[in-house]
């Protein structure tokens, strides 16, 4: 299995020309670095101006290995040929890194550029790429595996502690500032090596501590505020502290998010979550993300907070609210739910209203850990929920409630993975243990273990309340001083009681009340979709996420109506049910060319896939989108790893592909951009997008992904 580890683009606050100085005291060998035995120079080679020197060293690493797995592999050193571009005119060093020891049972790479900070001329940025692939080691391939990612995630960590520390042995000597290169300074072999000015400069630019602030750069570039995707800074106080590996799976999950949803990627503290819910595997994190994704983007959750109306009865008799915070700054919410009628509620509303109003709070459960992360200066990710059971009785177990509440933890546990940092529950009663049985199941593991329970008044003593929520913000109904703006509760009055016709008639909209449809696709069976043109230039738009599988997108103009299928019952928009056959609107007497035409180049898309874009029709008449199945036999046989299944519930057939998709009409007055940039009205984008992902929508003139 291939190891791949990519890094953040570390910042030093320093010149380029310094940074290299620094860098060149390495070798041939650093003390900081025990496993770095020794380096000799292979070959340097310099061009005529001086500006580019490249040079090739072959380094002795002696790894931390048992020497048992030594002896059986035959050697005590391991040997790297490192190649090394140095380009002054530019200020870039390019490093190349490959294995010279068991190159045909391992294969290493690694790349590494210092280069000028985007920003700032006067900061340095750095970052690496390397993979590891051990096809064969004497049956140690696992061993060997572990002992290497160990050694490379230390020398990483080390890395830039071993330029700050040459930086400061630079700065005893009085090396504060080396000159840009210019050609007229370099000649022949003066210019052979990384040549440091006398300490009588003539101007010299103090050497800072990396955390030293720089009063003439912006302070948000120096704190590593979301916008600077460039400072390490930002990854310590936006998200905590991570290993270099994970720090790897959070940006290739990021890169391969912006690659194929085209900008509607999640913030990076979203994308850690999913991250952390799965251990940081990659493919099972990025599984569950973009199911969640889809499910966000298909019921508008992102609009949630912003288009929802909260029932009066809700206002009245849902006992629950946001209390300030917790000692660790997250914020806290309280549920007194031993007072809430919730039969009363369920009987009243239904649990789709109980469900949008559970997604709300989870909703504003992230706006507030943002809010909090900026006020206390460190990531804050999760927030602290306190249940109060006293009042919990048998008519908390009625069958319908406890229903609606596994349906409500199945939806949240998929969506919002890592929210909940504490549960706190207090006043337990002897009918809990029942619930707890019921709901337990459903809940992860690793949340499970966030579950602090007391009985009783055990919440008062040591260990308890205070341990985890300062005294002058406890609840007066828990026995501290602080007023709790949470509704009382009460039973629900039977009078707004509907019948169990009316809940029926609206359970489970959120599943299904959406501008966007469910479309499968069979493998000779495509779907397609009739709609009828009236007005030339009128535009035709489509936004569509490829779920499962591959698909090829076409769009056909007829002057004559498709006759209707002979059996259709669901109508031209249908979503055929599992193992139906959609209907043809293309008959298959049709002659391409004759009684129908193609009016825009064949797209196709792969799983995983956002696609969005826009047709302006030349002539009124009949238009046919139709997706179908696209089987790549060089897919199938690659021993590549594809992309994942986004929806483990779609995981039904090898030879069915699903789409979710959303089309619109607009009348050639109506549509909003230029010709080469048209996009639906309605069309739903994640608001989980943050400025932290700098990435662009591109719209071809018709078709754009």
């Amino acid at each position: 299995m291939v190891q791949e580890y990519q890094s953040p683009v570390r910042v030093y606050k320093h010149p380029f020309e310094l940074i290299m100085a620094a860098y060149v005291r390495r070798f041939p060998k650093c003390p900081l670095i025990p496993v770095f035995v020794d380096s000799e120079i292979i070959s340097e080679n310099q061009s005529g101006d001086g500006s580019t020197l490249v040079t090739e060293r072959r380094c002795t690493i002696d790894i931390d290995a048992p020497r048992l797995l030594k002896r059986i592999a035959g050697v005590d050193y391991l040997y790297f040929v490192q190649r090394n571009t140095l380009n002054r005119r530019d200020r870039t060093l390019h490093i190349e890194v490959h294995n010279e020891t068991f190159s045909n049972r391992v294969i290493v790479r690694e790349c590494c550029n210092y280069s000028v900070h985007p920003e700032n001329e006067d900061w340095t940025c750095f970052e690496q790429t390397a993979s590891l692939d051990i096809k064969s080691f004497f049956g140690f391939e696992s061993t060997a595996e572990k002992i290497a990612m160990k050694q490379y995630a230390a020398s990483i960590k080390k890395g830039k502690e071993i330029i700050e520390y040459y930086l400061r042995e630079l700065e005893e000597e009085g090396v504060t500032y080396i000159p840009r290169w210019t050609p007229a300074v370099v000649s022949g072999a003066a210019g052979a090596g990384l040549q440091l000015p006398p300490p009588s400069t003539d101007r010299a630019i103090p050497v800072n501590n990396a955390n030293d602030e720089d009063p003439a750069c912006p302070t948000e570039l120096v704190a590593g505020s979301p916008d600077d995707k460039l400072d390490a800074d930002y990854i310590r106080r936006y998200l905590g502290d991570l290993t270099p590996l994970q720090e790897s799976c959070l940006i290739r999950l990021r890169q391969w998010l912006q690659e194929t949803h085209k900008g509607k990627i999640p913030k990076d503290q979203h994308v850690l979550r999913f991250l952390r819910a799965r251990d940081f595997s990659l493919d099972k994190a990025r599984e569950l993300l973009c199911q969640s994704l889809t499910w966000r983007k298909q019921h508008q959750v992102d609009f949630l907070l912003d288009t929802w109306q909260r029932p009066q009865l809700l206002q009245e008799y849902y006992t629950g609210g946001w209390h300030h915070h917790d000692r660790d700054g997250r914020p806290l919410y309280i549920l007194r739910l031993g007072q809430m009628d919730t039969k009363g509620l369920v009987r009243a509303l239904g649990e789709e209203a109980l469900l949008r109003q559970v997604l709300s709070i989870n909703e504003e459960g992230l706006r507030r850990c943002e809010e909090n992360t900026r006020v206390f200066g460190r990531p804050i990710s999760c927030w602290t929920c306190l249940v109060d059971l006293e009042g919990l009785n048998m008519r908390h177990l009625w069958r319908p409630g406890v229903k609606a509440l596994l349906r409500i933890i199945e939806v949240v546990e998929a969506n919002y993975p890592e929210t909940l940092g504490r549960l706190l529950i207090l006043r337990a009663p002897r009918v809990f243990p029942v619930l707890w049985t019921l709901v337990s199941p459903l809940i992860d593991e690793n949340t499970r273990k966030k579950f602090l329970v007391y009985a009783g008044n055990d919440y008062q003593g040591p260990g308890g309340l205070v341990d985890y929520i300062d005294r002058e913000v406890i609840p007066d109904f828990l026995g501290g001083d602080c007023m709790c703006d949470i509704p009382e509760g009460g039973m629900v009055p039977k009078s707004l009681y509907r019948t169990a016709e009316e809940l029926e008639s609206e359970e489970n909209r959120l599943l299904t009340d959406s501008i966007y449809k469910s479309a499968s696709i069979f493998k000779g069976a495509p779907y397609e979709m009739l709609i009828e043109i009236t007005e030339a230039s009128s535009v035709i738009t489509w936004d569509f996420d490829v779920c499962k599988g591959d698909v090829v997108f076409n769009i056909y103009h007829s002057k004559r109506a498709p006759q209707p299928p002979k059996k259709d019952t669901l109508g031209a928009h249908a979503i055929t049910s599992l193992g139906a056959i959609n209907a043809q609107l293309i008959d298959r007497s049709w002659v391409l060319g004759q009684d129908y035409s193609m009016v825009e180049k064949a797209l196709t898309c792969r799983e995983g896939e956002s696609v969005q874009g826009s047709h302006i029709t030349r002539w009124p008449g009949f238009y046919i989108l139709q997706w179908r199945f696209h089987n790549s036999p060089a897919c199938t046989a690659s021993s590549l790893p594809r992309v994942d299944d986004v929806l483990a519930s779609l995981q039904v057939s090898s030879h069915k592909c699903k789409i979710m998709y959303y089309t619109e009409v607009l009348a050639s007055h109506d549509f909003r951009g230029s010709m080469t940039s048209l996009e639906s009205c309605h069309s739903g984008f994640s608001q989980l997008s943050a400025a932290t992902t700098s990435s662009s929508q591109s719209h071809a003139s018709s078709i754009s992904r």
